[in-house]
């Protein structure tokens, strides 16, 4: 069967036939309208080779995938939801500042400096490098399992020192800080 080169010329001849099968597969007249738009927009975008003489059947083809590429990047996009004139702007809980929900900072790094050196090595390599343990294991010349190992521990060992509001061994609480689990900033 020979290839022969799709006529731009004769598309016209079948946009009723097409337009009624978008109608059916949209069942609302303007996207239907959209999509025999952009269905055509697709094949007249370069040259289309076909084999026989079936023009009808290669445009049915194309417009039931123009169809489904839609319905996938519709289901991609988040769906709007208008607010109403009463409903108070909302907040974004990431950039909001909230003093009570603050890590001390001084104190965070000053428990990562008093973490013995095998377990500060595996902490900053994959919580402040950003390393995979893959990586970090690599980097630090041990396997990584190693470095599970050492970041479980490493972590508990802050936790518990930002639970306290003290430094390791210290016994006394820092300065601004108040009952055992809160964490407060020093920025009040």
């Amino acid at each position: 069967m020979a290839l022969r080169p799709l006529e731009p010329a004769r598309l016209g001849d079948h946009l009723d036939r097409l337009y009624r099968a978008a109608w059916a597969m949209c069942g609302s007249r303007e996207d239907a309208e959209d999509l025999v738009q952009d269905t055509y927009a697709r094949v007249l975008a370069r040259p289309r080779w076909l084999r026989g003489e079936d023009d009808l059947g290669y445009l049915l083809r194309v417009l039931r995938n123009t169809h489904v590429s839609r319905l996938r990047a519709a289901g991609r996009r988040p769906a709007g939801v208008p607010f109403s004139e009463e409903a108070p702007e909302p907040e974004d809980p990431r950039s909001a500042w909230r003093p009570d929900a603050q890590l001390d900072v001084d104190l965070l790094f000053s428990l990562i400096a008093q973490l013995s050196d095998p377990f500060r090595d595996a902490l900053v390599a994959v919580d402040v490098c950003g390393l995979s343990y893959g990586e970090a294991g690599r980097a630090l010349g041990v396997p990584e399992a190693t470095i599970t190992t050492r970041l479980h521990r490493a972590r508990r060992q802050i936790a518990a020192g930002l639970q306290a509001g003290e430094l390791p061994g210290s016994g006394e609480p820092r300065k601004g800080t108040g009952a055992p689990g809160v964490l407060q900033s020093k920025h009040l």
